[in-house]
């Protein structure tokens, strides 16, 4: 068994129908006033979170985004100077930590990931969080992100995040046992990806992920 090998590769088979491959050629690469997802719905957020004795400063707009100890996420990037895309980039970081909050938690239905996400973007989330759950696994170790770019829509209502990921240090877990599970790495370890954040209207600047673009095995991001 590997680490990942199923949780990553395989929900990404699973969620085909929403995913392109980033790149060059992909079709967000075109007029930078248009963003592909940007006319996506968003939904409120949910009011409750789940209670942690996380302190205040850490969750944002109220919801607990905290995660276990040897679960760590890095975001290595800079924020931008437009307060939009500033938000929308800290935002992108915390569905990303929301989906791992539900790995851990073993659910799809956290406050955080229905907070953080919409549409095809809560689809990848649950599809994500059901594939780990499905393999018994949790996850530990150091997941990087990196190498950041944001990009608005010329309506200011949408920004698309890209970042390269790296989860050379990032390793699947069994629940029941604690065993870790380890393989040697590899290119495989390195990702982009696109996040197309939307703005939630009566969200109090809160953005959520409205669609998902990953692209694995990137040269560029090793």
């Amino acid at each position: 068994m590997k680490r990942r090998t199923v949780p990553v590769a395989v929900a990404f088979a699973a969620a085909t129908l929403m995913l392109t491959a980033c790149g060059g050629g992909d079709d967000t690469s075109g007029d930078s006033d248009r963003i592909a997802g940007a006319d996506q719905g968003t939904k409120k957020p949910s009011e409750s979170a789940e209670p942690s004795g996380a302190p205040a400063q850490d969750k944002p707009d109220g919801v607990d985004v905290s995660l276990p100890e040897d679960m760590n996420l890095v975001f290595d990037w800079e924020k931008p100077k437009d307060e939009n895309e500033a938000a929308a980039m800290d935002d992108a970081a915390n569905y990303l930590r929301a989906i791992y909050r539900g790995v851990d938690k073993r659910t799809t239905k956290d406050a955080a990931l229905t907070t953080y996400a919409t549409g095809e973007g809560l689809h990848y989330g649950e599809v994500q969080i059901n594939e780990w759950l499905k393999g018994g696994w949790t996850a530990t170790g150091t997941r990087r992100h990196y190498d950041a770019t944001t990009r608005s829509a010329s309506n200011g209502s949408s920004v698309e995040v890209a970042f390269c990921s790296d989860a050379s240090k990032f390793y699947g877990k069994e629940v029941k046992t604690g065993k870790v599970l380890k393989t040697e790495p590899s290119l495989k370890d390195f990702g982009h990806y696109k996040i197309i954040m939307v703005k939630v209207p009566t969200g109090d600047g809160l953005w959520q992920a409205s669609k998902v673009y990953v692209e694995t095995g990137v040269e560029k991001c090793q």
